[in-house]
């Protein structure tokens, strides 16, 4: 997972006790994709922008995410887009979406992105538009 706070910082690496509905979980850093040390950082949701649960650590940074779908694509729920505050924009789709609750689920429109899914703070979002 790639932990994103809404300050900018980012942590990469993996954790046995995230749960969508926990305020906190911990995650183990990765070097090469390996575990290197069992200290393991304590994360506040609240502070979060989003956790990106992502194929691999690295990434093609020059491969361009698809932010649109494709004529008669199904996905799974609701499509949408994401405006966070940082101006980042994300569309997909979304089952779990209800503005009263602090955070949902998200799957990127683009199969080859190199995020499965998202795990979005409400607070680090200005706007989500049903599309």
């Amino acid at each position: 997972m790639v932990v994103r706070y809404a300050d900018g910082r980012i942590i990469k690496g993996y954790s046995h006790d995230f749960y969508p509905d926990k305020p906190h979980f911990h995650v183990l850093p990765s070097v090469a994709g390996f575990l290197f040390s069992n200290e393991a950082t304590e994360v506040s949701v609240q502070d979060l922008k989003a956790v990106f649960f992502v194929r691999d650590f690295a990434g093609d940074p020059s491969y361009n995410e698809r932010k649109n779908f494709l004529e008669g694509e199904r996905p799974p729920g609701r499509k949408v887009q994401v405006t966070f505050k940082d101006g980042e924009v994300l569309v997909g789709s979304t089952v779990g979406y209800d503005r009263t609750r602090p955070a949902f689920f998200f799957i990127p429109a683009d199969p080859k992105s190199n995020n499965l899914r998202v795990f979005v703070v409400r607070a680090a979002v200005t706007k989500v538009r049903f599309l």
